[in-house]
C-alpha cells in the first residue's frame, strides 16, 4: 500500500510560481511511477506530468510544458511539481498519484494510489 499527501498549494497571482510536494509512504516506493493530475471545477481530471521511478524520464501535458518541472527524491520519498509562469487556467485541485507502472503513465486509470489533493488558485 502507498499513502500520498500533497502540500504547497495556495493563492498566487498570474505569472507567479508555486512548488507542490507529494510525500509518499509505504514499501518499495522506488518501484512506482509517479504523476500529477489536476481537476478544475466542472471539468474532468486531467494529466499534468509523470516521472519514472528513476527520475530519468518525464512526461508533460502540452499545456504545462516549459512552465512546470516534475522531480522526485527517492531518499526523501517525495515528489515535486515546480510551477512557474502560472496562468488563471492552471487553477485546479492538484493530485499526486502512484502507478505500479514504473515509467508512470498519462492515463489516470493506470494509477492505483491517490492523494487527497491540494488547491491551487491563480488570480488574474
Amino acid at each position: 500500500q502507498v499513502q500520498l499527501v500533497e502540500s504547497g498549494g495556495g493563492l498566487v497571482q498570474a505569472g507567479g510560481s508555486l512548488r507542490l510536494s507529494c510525500a509518499a509512504s509505504g514499501r518499495f516506493l522506488w518501484r512506482y511511477g509517479m504523476g500529477w493530475f489536476r481537476q478544475a471545477p466542472g471539468k474532468e481530471r486531467e494529466f499534468v506530468s509523470a516521472i519514472r521511478w528513476t527520475g530519468t524520464n518525464t512526461l508533460y501535458a502540452d499545456s504545462v510544458k516549459g512552465r512546470f518541472t516534475i522531480s522526485r527524491d527517492n531518499v526523501k520519498n517525495t515528489m515535486y511539481l515546480q510551477m512557474s509562469s502560472l496562468k488563471p487556467e492552471d487553477t485546479a485541485v492538484y493530485y499526486c498519484a502512484a502507478s505500479e507502472d514504473p515509467a508512470g503513465a498519462v492515463a489516470s486509470i493506470r494509477y492505483g494510489y491517490w492523494g487527497q489533493g491540494t488547491q491551487v488558485t491563480v488570480s488574474s
